[in-house]
């Protein structure tokens, strides 16, 4: 080849090279261009940057060196995104998916929201997806199983909703699947099981039914599954407990049947490494089972001692099931357990053993931290050997149990104690001195046993000490006088004693805030140089026989809410510094000596609920402003010379006018007072000379009732309810029970009779009767009569067959199809129009529920029990309360501040109407503070309606009825929502509510007429 030739070739192929090189370039500027714009893009869609960590994602720098991103060295091409705990809000940009060599995504901990983009798919060579701890929703997509490399994918801590992708189970390098505390529902995909890489499944916390897929258990590498707080059922697949690679089984809060696995074979040691997970990580261990939840489930049975070849078992949970038998004494084999949580169960003693032998085989454990047994029916005395167990506990609890005998005096041993709790047995003698050598304690429940003697001196040495209960025993003494040494103590309870001196040193006690002495044998009086606290909110020394004045200085209480000194010797003036306690709600001074008049400063106290001051000695004029607008003559009897309003039963105060104006008004009221006097003295006399003396005091006629309500005696009542025997029994409420009667005319009647010693009975007597006197409705509860007497406080009712709503709901025998429940909502609406619209002052019920709304034998409804209603007063529209209704019906404005409007019924209202057609209580365990009754009614609607309810009512229909009422459950459904909101005003109004179910049941009665 001539040199010519040669020097072309080598030219040619030189610019042939520049050119593959420059396309060489091109292609990888024009991908790190699709990486930056992808980027932007992603910035763009957040909102919110508080910590400025994008503040360096701009066109005129590098990406690759942007914060949060990394990218490959010779491509220069990202490969992961990490921007955990950064408090972005916004949403995820589709264009994420054009980061093709992406490996690591980890946005967890923020706050992103909307939906996951689909395009998330795209991302082939991702290997980790952290996402947790967002507020995601919708759909997981399904494209995400495009992603084959992925071994990682944590979505937990979202709002994701709809069914468990099964495509997920085609991901050949899944390790590491965590789904958990989102809003997803229906069952587990048996298809998991094929995923043989799989070490980790979290499904915890959402709306997961069926049963556990036996495929699972057949998973080689499977080291922790967590699927607790669902809807899970039938048996627990054995070979779980099988698997010697399972480090952590989390089945808790569901409803598991049957007995555990009782074979040798359960729980064998692992011998080959697993990876574990903590705190969203993979970490390499040689584990065998170390955490296992069983707890709130429906188990049965024994519990296997075979639990014990879980040599590293160090968390066993096993609470609020059905377990009997003794505890197994194997469980002392455990010796690195540190929490064993047995509470609510029926185990009981070891046949034949006094002692609470398991627990001498628990000294074994060494590292204990906590040991809770209580709500069993464990027999038996503590055995000296409970000093002995862990120097690392800090909790024990053996409460509610049949626990005889001493507390040992051993118990002084277990030093790093915080909490022990021994309540509600039968433990006598005194309480050993040696409980004051535990100085860490913060808790101490000794109340319901039998303990005598007096309160050790050494309780004093509990400088740590927060809570002490004592209540109902029998303990005797003083309270200890250097009690001022417990500087932290805020909770003291020493009720239902035999004590009998109060120290002026208690109220040194800076920190207290409930202090209840009442029920005691107290005497002497209180020291008026009390020291005033900033932070007590409940003091009730009620029952006792403490004498002289009350201290002026309670009025510089700043906290105070409820005060009960009733029942005692006090005497002197009603101190005018009351009028401060501006937080007052409850004020009970009846019973006692006290004298002069009623402080007109107490009418500025705005919040009180309840005052009585009866049976003492006051004179003069009655407040009639403020809270004494509500009161009724209930609170002012038996004292020696008050005056006011007539309705309340006193006489009217003397005037300025003339002697003879005077003289008219006395016998206008005096007159009919004399007469009623008259007619009163024949009643008891022709009483007592039929009864006898044995029925003295007993036939006091109701204070509260209108000349159109019967009069019927004590005696009358014991006759008609079979001396109040159990058969009669109706139920059981927050004050009272319920029992069904015949009077002597032939009336089946239901008498609620109230508990006194209740806290609250005697304001609930008071409120009910105000109420039910005032009001007349076809929907309300009819009150036939009262009857009272210094004993006894009972309301003489109408009597609904039917029973309640609730025995509807949930009895197994019964059911209400969909007419009859609309019908019962409509009725209960009336009656809240009624209470809200119909009087002067609204009537707020607070109590709203389905063991409140009867039926009579038409199945028409009607609203009972107005123990903690609320008028509220004229042009009024809320008031404040410290007394709650039951939880899960209570309005959040309700619960958190205490307001009551009329907004709070409606809520109630609202999650009462939800109940009643997805037969699911608020208080169900499937609830949390995740996820609430509402919040499933919601996530729900509109496409998964007939999932949620109830299958009773499905049941009732036929096939066309069930298509054709789909949209009337919708708009009822849709209705109960728009009276949940968490927003009072957001709610719509009673009269807005029966216009809706009216077109309602009007449309489903069109709907069946066809």
């Amino acid at each position: 080849m001539s040199a010519r030739r040669l020097y072309n070739a080598t030219l040619m192929g030189a610019l042939a090279l520049l050119v593959h090189l420059c396309m060489v370039d091109l292609a990888i500027c024009s991908s790190n261009f699709t990486d930056q714009l992808a980027l932007l893009s992603f910035k763009s869609s957040i909102k919110n940057d508080p910590n400025n960590v994008l503040s360096n994602w701009t066109k005129e720098t590098n990406f690759c060196g942007w914060a949060g991103v990394l990218c490959s060295r010779r491509r220069q091409r990202v490969t992961s995104l990490k921007l955990r705990n950064m408090g972005l809000e916004g949403t995820i940009s589709p264009h994420v998916g054009n980061l093709s060599f992406l490996q690591l995504l980890d946005l967890s901990n923020n706050s992103f929201y909307g939906h996951l983009t689909n395009e998330i798919g795209h991302l082939r060579r991702l290997k980790t997806l952290y996402l947790f701890r967002n507020m995601l929703e919708g759909n997981i997509p399904l494209g995400l199983h495009h992603c084959q490399r992925l071994e990682v994918i944590s979505l937990a801590g979202n709002k994701f909703s709809g069914r468990i992708p099964k495509e997920l189970s085609t991901m050949p390098s899944l390790r590491f699947l965590a789904l958990g505390r989102n809003k997803l529902i229906g069952t587990i995909p048996p298809s998991f099981g094929n995923i043989s890489s799989l070490e980790v499944l979290g499904l915890e916390m959402n709306h997961i039914y069926g049963n556990v897929p036996t495929e699972l258990a057949q998973l080689p590498n499977l080291n922790l599954i967590d699927l607790a707080v669902n809807y899970l059922t039938g048996p627990i697949p054995p070979a779980i407990f099988n698997k010697t690679s399972m480090v952590q089984i989390g089945l808790n809060f569901n409803a598991f049947p049957g007995n555990l696995p009782t074979n040798n074979g359960i729980f064998l040691p692992n011998t080959t490494g697993k990876m574990v997970y903590s705190n969203h990580r993979l970490h390499p261990e040689y584990y065998n089972i170390e955490f296992l939840f069983l707890d709130h489930n429906q188990l049965t049975g024994n519990i296997p001692s075979s639990l014990s070849n879980s040599s590293k078992l160090a968390v066993l949970f096993l609470g609020a099931n059905l377990f009997t038998g003794p505890v197994p004494r194997h469980l002392g084999d455990l010796k690195h357990l540190e929490h064993l949580v047995l509470t609510r169960n029926q185990l009981t003693n070891e046949p034949g053993s006094i002692e609470l032998s398991f627990l001498t085989d628990l000294t074994n454990c060494t590292s204990l931290v906590v040991l809770s047994m209580k709500q069993n029916k464990l027999s038996g005395t503590l055995p000296n050997s409970v000093g002995n167990l862990s120097n690392s506990l800090k909790m024990l609890s053996v409460s509610e149990n049949q626990l005889i005998g001493t507390i040992p005096k051993e118990i002084g041993s277990l030093r790093n104690l915080t909490l022990l709790s021994l309540a509600a047995n039968n433990l006598n003698g005194n309480i050993p001195s040696t409980l004051g050598e535990i100085k860490s304690l913060q808790r101490l429940y000794l109340g319901g046993n039998n303990f005598h003697g007096s309160i050790p001196n050494e309780i004093c040495l509990l400088s740590n000490l927060g809570e002490l209960y004592a209540e109902q025993n029998k303990l005797s003494g003083s309270i200890p006088s250097c009690i001022e040494n417990l500087r932290g103590l805020q909770v003291m309870k020493l009720c239902q004693n035999k004590l009998t001196f109060i120290p002026s040193s208690l109220w040194n006690l800076e920190t207290l805030r409930l202090l209840n002495l009442s029920f005691n044998s107290l005497g002497g009086s209180l020291d008026p140089n009390i020291r005033p606290s900033r932070v007590l909110e409940i003091m009730d020394l009620s029952w006792n026989q403490i004498s002289g004045s009350i201290s002026r200085v309670i009025g510089s209480f700043q906290s105070l809410t409820s005060l009960n000194l009733s029942r005692n010797s006090f005497s002197g003036p009603i101190p005018n510094t009351m009028g401060n306690l501006i937080t007052l709600d409850f004020l009970d001074l009846s019973h006692n000596n006290l004298s002069g008049q009623i402080p007109k400063s107490l009418e500025a106290l705005s919040h009180i609920q309840y005052m009585n001051f009866s049976c003492n000695k006051l004179v003069g004029e009655i407040p009639n402003e403020g809270p004494f607008m509500n009161l009724t003559s209930r609170s002012f009897m038996e004292n020696e010379a008050l005056c006011g309003n007539p309705i309340l039963k006193v006489p009217p105060c003397a005037s300025n006018s003339s002697e003879k104006s005077m003289i008219k008004i006395n016998l206008r009221y005096i007159l009919p007072i004399i007469v009623l006097m008259l007619i009163f003295s024949i009643g008891v006399y022709i009483v007592k000379r039929n009864h006898g003396n044995n029925v003295q005091s007993q036939n006091l006629i109701d204070l509260y009732a209108t000349t159109e309500h019967i009069m019927i005696s004590y005696l009358e009542l014991q006759r008609a309810t079979d001396g109040f025997c159990e058969a009669n029994l109706l139920g059981v409420g927050s004050y009272g029970s319920v029992y069904k009667g015949a009077l002597s005319d032939g009336t089946i009647v239901a008498v609620k009779v109230l508990n006194l010693q209740l806290e609250g009975a005697f304001r609930s007597f008071d409120v009910e009767c105000k109420v039910l006197r005032t009001t007349r409705h076809r929907n309300l509860v009819g009150v036939i009569t009262t009857c009272s007497n210094p004993e006894l406080r009972a309301l003489v009712l109408q009597y609904m067959s039917n029973g309640s709503l609730e025995m509807w709901l949930y009895s197994q025998n019964s059911c209400l199809n969909l007419l009859q429940r609309i019908g019962i909502m409509i009725d209960v609406a009336l009656a809240l129009e009624y209470l809200h619209y119909g009087q002067l002052e609204p009537v707020v019920h607070c109590d709203l529920k389905p063991s409140n709304v009867l039926l009579d034998e038409d199945m028409v409804a009607h609203v009972a029990d107005f123990g903690i209603a609320k008028i509220l007063a004229e042009n009024k529209t809320a008031t404040q309360t410290r007394t709650l209704g039951t939880i899960g019906y209570i309005a959040p404005e309700y619960g958190s501040e205490g307001r009551v409007s009329t907004n709070g019924d409606i809520y109630s209202y609202g999650v009462m109407l939800l109940e009643t057609f997805t037969r699911k209580k608020p208080t169900d365990e499937m609830f949390s503070a995740e996820i609430n009754l509402r919040q499933w009614v919601s996530t729900s609607l509109p496409n998964k309606i007939m999932e949620i309810v109830d299958d009773g009512l499905l049941r009732m229909q036929n096939g066309s009825d069930v298509v054709t009422s789909e949209s009337i459950l919708l708009a009822i459904l849709e209705l109960g929502l728009e009276c949940t909101s968490d927003i009072p005003t957001e709610r719509s109004d009673i009269k807005k509510v029966l216009v809706k179910l009216n077109k309602i049941r009007k449309q489903l009665l069109h709907i069946q007429s066809i």
